[in-house]
């Protein structure tokens, strides 16, 4: 690749700086200097719009974190500020959802385009309400498909499940199709996204829903109390097992001394040992033993 090529791709990859040339390079330059995370403002002190949107971020993130774990490099993040203009480092924007992928997975305060080698999410999703419902459909739709270009841009509303996908294509988002289940394919994540009980919830292509860290450590406990009952159920069967051998013996035993109990009357009513050896089935040394007792 070409110098003035790969500029060209870099500044592709950060369409938010200048244009012409001399600008383009001081700003590269000068890209160290600029506000960091720990300088910019990361949050404007409003809470989600309800319980239910806090709690369906939550789940979004949670579900994919214990889905992927540490197997690949990744960042997804909600409700937290994204810087991304150089120009006017008051602009931006907090998505209730978003996906980057091939990055550092560490914590952060918010997300500054600029310090992250001019990366914006792959995957975004805003939740919607009365409040954002018209500027999360038109004036956010338009920055992420022109602005951050972002691959897959989704809307779900937690209170009435209105679910929308949008997909770029070129320079513009397509609207994606559910298929026959009602799931939209992320080809982002490799993963479906489909409203389940009335909440938004990844699912693997072979149809599973991906518990959230909560539900991984409930599903734990049940493995756990399930073990701990089948331990009990072997103990109680080896237990019930000897139990059994042990009344085996004890009728066996007493059989045996009911037998010689016998042999002993035959031989009291005078019945001669060979007799009394055919009847019972004891050995001659142990009717011999009778006869002396």
């Amino acid at each position: 690749m070409t110098t003035a090529a790969a500029t060209e791709n870099r500044k592709e990859k950060f369409s938010f700086l200048p244009d012409k040339a001399d600008d383009y390079s001081k700003t590269v330059r000068n890209i160290k200097s600029l506000p960091t995370e720990d300088e910019l403002p990361c949050d404007d002190g409003e809470p989600m719009e309800t319980a239910r949107h806090r709690e369906q971020m939550n789940l979004l993130i949670e579900s994919l974190q214990a889905h992927w774990k540490e197997d690949r490099k990744y960042y997804t993040g909600g409700n937290m500020f994204m810087h991304y203009d150089l120009n006017d480092k008051r602009k931006f924007r907090g998505p209730d959802f978003f996906l980057v992928l091939d990055t550092e997975n560490r914590e952060r305060k918010s997300w500054v385009v600029w310090q992250e080698g001019g990366r914006f999410p792959d995957l975004i999703i805003e939740l919607l309400s009365d409040t954002t419902r018209h500027i999360d459909k038109t004036e956010k739709k338009t920055l992420y498909e022109q602005v951050f270009k972002t691959p897959e841009y989704y809307l779900y509303d937690p209170f009435s499940q209105e679910f929308i996908g949008y997909r770029l294509s070129g320079n513009r988002y397509i609207t994606m199709i559910p298929d026959k289940d009602k799931r939209i394919y992320s080809y982002v994540t490799g993963l479906f996204l489909v409203v389940k009980n009335e909440r938004l919830r990844w699912m693997s292509p072979e149809g599973s829903l991906l518990p959230s860290h909560e539900e991984c450590a409930e599903q734990e406990k049940m493995r756990a109390e399930q073990e701990k009952m089948r331990a009990e159920q072997e103990k109680m069967r080896a237990e019930q097992e000897k139990m059994r051998a042990e009344q085996e013996k004890m009728r066996a035993e007493n059989a045996e001394n009911r037998l010689r109990e016998a042999a002993r009357k035959l031989l009291e009513n005078g019945m001669d040992m060979a007799t009394v050896i055919l009847c019972t089935g004891l050995a001659e040394n142990e009717i011999a033993a009778l006869r002396k007792q």
